[in-house]
């Protein structure tokens, strides 16, 4: 191996793990705000990309009206406990921003506006599902143990993988690059999506990380992973801090498909092989350091990129057993931990 080729596997290692930290992210903090293993997460990644393509395309995604379904059945599950403004607040959110994004995609979609505008308009149309799958399958289940959380996670990416063969079929498809740009550095050439895949990573992350640290939203959603029962005696809605984590899920997650599109041809269901890599990054940070979880991430992109160079065939049970280590590390250190009650 020369020193180009090594340039190249690192820098390969570096994209996909920036992309494998955001997912990361993601399951980290569902899963600290509300103990919820979120294994739909790869869908809002492919659902997103499949949209983007579509988009590119000139054609309206039939991912509307997926939307579309979502808003309206997390309308009808929550309209009966609801009263007042908050009413009108659920309806607005449910029914009135899918109707919107619509009609904007409607009118968008033929014109072809550029990559930026179908980015925003893929974004916009998945990251959604993501609050009204909150409202659907796990609100309802807010003091449920952790087990019965993961098999409402594992029917939930069950069912979106049967929607996503049913809306987009089972052909793939690849989205276009933001920039075809080429840029050298030394021997390395380096692309320009892959430059914007690590600027708006790190823009995302330094978001993510202001919003914790100074905002009202983002203390609360601390407070709530920190003690549930503690955050609600101090009035914060643990529900409503929940219907945020999933938000921010399903924004980062679709932002994610916009983004891996140019790479690889995703298919409906690819994005579960591609969210079980971030999943890797965020058992390794203990499902609860987010630092952690993203060098995780970084390691379980370079892993990757040189497992598909000198063992391509093996590559993803090389990636997948780099988790077997840590588990085996964490049990020594820590025991046997009793059954949640």
């Amino acid at each position: 191996m020369d020193q180009q080729v090594l340039l190249i596997l690192v820098q390969d290692g570096i994209v996909n793990g920036a992309l494998y930290a955001l997912l990361a992210l993601c399951l980290v903090l569902v899963f600290a705000v509300t103990r919820v293993i979120l294994i739909p997460q790869g869908e809002f990644v492919s659902f997103a990309a499949l949209t983007y393509a579509t988009l590119d395309t000139g054609h309206v995604p039939a991912s509307l009206y997926l939307l579309a379904s979502f808003g309206a059945a997390a309308f009808l599950r929550s309209v009966w406990s609801t009263r007042g403004r908050a009413l009108v607040f659920l309806a607005v959110e449910t029914l009135v921003l899918p109707a919107a994004i619509a009609a904007l995609t409607v009118w968008l979609a033929p014109l072809k506006p550029g990559v930026v505008v179908q980015a925003a308009l893929a974004v916009a149309i998945v990251a959604p599902m993501a609050p009204y799958l909150y409202r659907l399958a796990f609100q309802p289940l807010g003091e449920a143990s952790v087990l019965v959380l993961l098999i409402a996670a594992v029917g939930a990416h069950l069912a979106m993988t049967g929607f996503g063969l049913m809306i987009f079929g089972p052909e793939g498809a690849r989205g276009p690059a933001f920039s075809d740009a080429m840029f050298s550095l030394g021997a390395l050439d380096v692309s320009g999506q892959s430059l914007w895949i690590l600027g708006l990573t790190s823009a995302l992350m330094a978001g993510l990380y202001l919003f914790f640290e100074f905002t009202l939203l983002g203390t609360a959603l601390r407070a709530t992973a920190v003690n549930r029962l503690g955050a609600r005696l101090v009035g914060i809605r643990t529900t409503q801090s929940g219907l945020i984590a999933f938000t921010l899920a399903g924004l980062i997650g679709a932002l994610s498909g916009v983004l891996i599109a140019p790479l690889t041809t995703v298919y409906y269901d690819g994005g579960f092989l591609i969210g079980l890599k971030g999943f890797v990054a965020a058992i390794v940070g203990g499902l609860a350091s987010y630092p952690l979880a993203v060098l995780a991430a970084l390691a379980v992109g370079i892993v990757e990129s040189f497992s598909s160079f000198w063992a391509s065939a093996f590559k993803e049970v090389i990636v997948f057993a780099v988790i077997i280590p840590v588990l085996l590390w964490r049990s020594l250190r820590h025991g046997p931990a009793e059954d949640e009650e």
